[in-house]
């Protein structure tokens, strides 16, 4: 069997396997206890994990008081550390373990790197506690004061200090901080300067008893210091067999990035196990790059001494295989319902706001809007309903008109007017073919004299009158034109420049995904003051996307926008990740591959459509991927130089000159084009 493309392996793309290892505990046994991780080591190198971490003080136990000060126990202790050590070089990954380290005439709580065969280096715990039951000051030094120094461990020589970075050979981006514990809890943990330094992945051993409401505040600063450090986080806590003499232990397990949560692991379990997650430390630099803030602040904070980065090696091979990590197949719209539902309002309410400051700030009354039966005009609709009814004007200040052409169908036209009668606006209709006939005799067009040639010209008389009518309407009614394009449509360049459909006084879509517009719209359509008009707004979700600008073939199918520019699920899935954090081609078509290639892995959003379920294979997703980088990087740029004003609504930016994209309107597609073919597998 011929070996997978290297494409295939999630190592290839920047991401690391992290493991937060929970094992069952042995009171004061280094024995009994390294036998335990051995076991999770080998398990985590079964998995394919290139860093596992584990609690605090894991080789002694945490909760065994002044045993910690028995040489005995001491010397147990070091010698499970070369065992650990080969068994990390055996199982190709770094281990992270919990034990107290003898250095000089002080005894340091550490977080000891373990790989490739050696003791790479300890870090000592910053801050110990000495509160409510905590008594760590009765056996433990703080380690603040060493920077970086020598430790004779084992009869091994190797590293300690709060300054020590460890980085992974060959393996770029997989950069390891370490702390304990409390060290996370104090108002500047040392893992901020680590981030800042260029760790990009956080690790805290914790021992950390479990009291009521605690196990949210710790997952709460897992979050919060992945997103503030633009990093990992891992965080691993002693569970099951520590001492309950006065305490208990649920053994959290949780990884973190940049925010948003990648596993969580059972509590209070009594067995051994493993929490497993793909970390992107890729994305992670991509995302620091990015944000200047991140380099002024590790200019401002870190001083002359800096951090010294230890090197250590992991497994060469790379496995290919599923990635381990939520990976939303449309990044525009959360799985999760409620985070959908929290989505929706505020998407809604920003394109509300959006168009009431417009309408103040130039004492318009009225607003004048195109109404197609389509997804976007009806999300325009729904929106300027919102904005008149906030400021106390009556809907029929809202002047829709449905504007038939040649290829416009009896059952959008019938919505429109349905949308339009149950919303309370003030409609009409502009029949636009007669003068699309007149310009298209003027200009001399074959369509004129009766040759079915349906092409970009035909096309394009009809989207430009359409605009040119609701401008003069605007004029005629001491209106503003309101516009309807989308997100994804301006990142495809699917509109008509000029007096088309790419131009507008406001547009409240603008900043909002086509993939998002469908589940906005079914989200106005469930409240209860939409109830007129909900049948309708499920009759526009289940209708076809399309401009009716050509009309439908001899087979009677009409003109279809996604055979045209490709599926919306795909082009917003690489506009997402191409725009929010500028990945390259071949990693936008590994992760679009994770999130596509099988509909029945992972979530779907929810009410998504089961009809709407469906999978890509690679070869398909990079035809697509190919067409869409073309049109974004070369061919539609100078449309989104000339774009109407309107408010950015989602965190994967906006294409606004004015805001998160400036582009020169004559590049090319070249170098993105030629990354694609160099590093993506035709199938």
């Amino acid at each position: 069997m011929a070996e997978p493309h290297a494409f295939h392996a999630p190592r290839a793309h920047g991401f690391v396997r992290v493991a937060a290892a929970t094992p069952v505990v042995h009171v004061a046994d280094p024995a009994a206890n390294a036998e335990e991780h051995l076991a999770l080591i080998r398990r985590a190198g079964e998995a394919g994990a290139d860093l596992v971490v584990f609690p605090e003080l894991s080789l002694s136990a945490y909760a065994i008081d002044d045993l910690h000060m028995q040489a005995a126990l001491l010397d147990a202790v070091e010698a499970q550390l070369p065992v650990l050590a080969w068994e990390a070089g055996e199982a190709g990954l770094a281990a992270v373990v919990g034990a107290p380290i003898r250095h000089g005439d002080r005894l340091l709580n550490c977080a000891v790197l373990l790989a490739g065969g050696e003791i790479i280096g300890a870090v000592p715990k910053t801050y110990l506690p000495n509160y409510r039951e905590y008594y760590e000051k009765r056996w433990f030094s703080p380690g603040d004061d060493i920077g970086v120094e020598t430790l004779r461990i084992a009869g091994i020589d190797s590293w300690i200090g709060t300054r020590l970075l460890f980085e992974a050979d060959d393996r770029t981006g997989f950069v390891v901080g370490l702390e304990v514990c409390e060290d996370f809890w104090s108002p500047l943990p040392p893992s901020t300067r680590q981030a800042l330094a260029g760790a990009r992945i956080l690790c805290n051993l914790s021992a950390s008893n479990i009291v009521i409401g605690k196990a949210e505040e710790r997952a709460m600063l897992c979050a919060s210091q992945s997103a503030r450090a633009m990093s990992a986080y891992v965080f691993a806590a002693s569970g099951w067999g520590e001492s309950t003499t006065d305490l208990a232990w649920d053994g959290q397990a949780t990884i973190h990035e940049l925010g948003a949560c990648l596993a969580s692991g059972e509590r209070f379990s009594l067995e051994n196990h493993l929490t497993l997650a793909d970390v992107d430390v890729d994305r992670i630099g991509l995302d620091r790059l990015r944000n200047g803030t991140f380099a002024d602040c590790a200019r401002r904070e870190l001083d002359e001494e800096g951090f010294i980065r230890l090197g250590f090696r992991v497994r060469e091979t790379a496995a290919a295989g599923p990635l381990i990590r939520p990976l939303d197949r449309f990044p525009f719209v959360p799985d999760d319902p409620a985070r959908l539902d929290q989505d929706c309002y505020e998407a809604f309410n920003i394109q509300v706001q959006g168009l009431m400051r417009r309408m103040t700030s130039t004492g318009s009354e009225r607003i004048v809007i195109g109404v197609s039966g389509g997804l976007d005009s009806t999300q325009a609709l729904l929106v300027a309903c919102g904005a008149l009814d906030r400021l106390g004007l009556p809907r029929t200040n809202i002047l829709g008109f449905t504007m038939p052409g040649f290829a416009t169908s009896d059952h959008t036209k019938s919505n429109a007017w349905s949308l339009m009668t149950a919303l309370g606006v003030t409609g009409a209709e502009i029949d636009i073919r007669p003068a699309a006939e007149r310009m298209l005799q003027d200009i001399g067009h074959a369509y004129a004299d009766g040759q079915p040639v349906h092409d970009i010209t035909f096309e394009n008389v009809q989207a430009g009158l359409r605009t040119d009518y609701l401008f003069r309407l605007a004029n005629q009614n001491r209106a503003f034109v309101l516009g309807t394009g989308d997100l994804s449509e301006l990142a495809l360049g699917w509109a008509t420049y000029g007096v088309g459909d790419h131009m507008s006084h406001y547009n409240v879509n603008g900043g909002v995904a086509k993939t998002l517009i469908r589940h906005l719209i079914r989200w106005v359509a469930a409240r209860p003051d939409m109830a007129g008009a909900s049948d309708t707004l499920h009759a526009i979700l289940d209708t076809e996307i399309s401009p009716e600008l050509v009309p439908a073939g001899p087979d009677g199918r009409i003109q279809s926008t996604q055979d045209t520019v490709g599926p919306y699920a795909l082009n917003d899935f690489f506009l997402f990740h191409i725009t929010r954090y500028g990945m390259s081609p071949s990693k936008v078509a590994f992760l679009a591959h994770q999130a596509w290639g099988d509909a029945g892995r992972g979530e779907w959003p929810a009410h998504h459509p089961d009809s709407d379920r469906v999978a890509y294979d690679l070869a398909t997703i990079k035809s697509w991927l190919r067409k869409f980088l073309v049109r974004f990087f070369q061919t539609s740029q100078f449309k989104r130089s000339a774009l109407p004003n309107g408010p950015k609504v989602v965190t994967g930016g906006s294409l606004s000159p004015r805001g998160d994209w400036r582009a020169p309107s004559d590049g090319t597609a070249r170098t993105w084009l030629d990354e694609l073919d160099a590093n993506v597998p035709d199938g």
